[in-house]
């Protein structure tokens, strides 16, 4: 039973991405990394976003993934860690062979630790 514990935490936290890697690569010209907010809301509500995010609503993705690099890797995020838009994206892209993350504690917890966002 143990083994089995630690297989599922194992598999759990390869789905999620630290804020630090995602700094790390923010302002590169050849980063790896694309940010993808994927919170359904128009812009008056969501009012800022992680600075450089692609707005890519989680119930739009499934109909544009013909717009995204296949040789990128794709970090998504909702507004917190226990909403399901950033998970319900993750599926669609992992699902599509996409290498994908959702990013640790969302939006709430970049913003939470002052890292960079833009006002839309």
């Amino acid at each position: 039973m143990q083994t089995k514990k630690i297989e599922l935490l194992e598999t759990y936290l390869s789905l999620y991405i630290d804020h630090f890697t995602v700094l790390d690569n923010l302002d590169k010209e050849d980063a790896p990394y694309v940010v993808l907010d994927v919170r359904n809301a128009p812009p008056q509500i969501k009012k800022d976003q992680i600075k450089g995010a692609v707005p890519m609503p989680a119930k739009d993705l499934a109909s544009r993934l013909d717009e995204l690099d296949r040789t990128k890797k794709y970090i998504v995020y909702d507004w917190t860690a226990g909403t399901t838009l950033g998970k319900t994206a993750l599926l669609i892209l992992l699902s599509n062979g996409f290498e994908a993350f959702e990013l640790a504690c969302a939006l709430e917890g970049w913003k939470g630790m002052n890292h960079p966002i833009e006002l839309l």
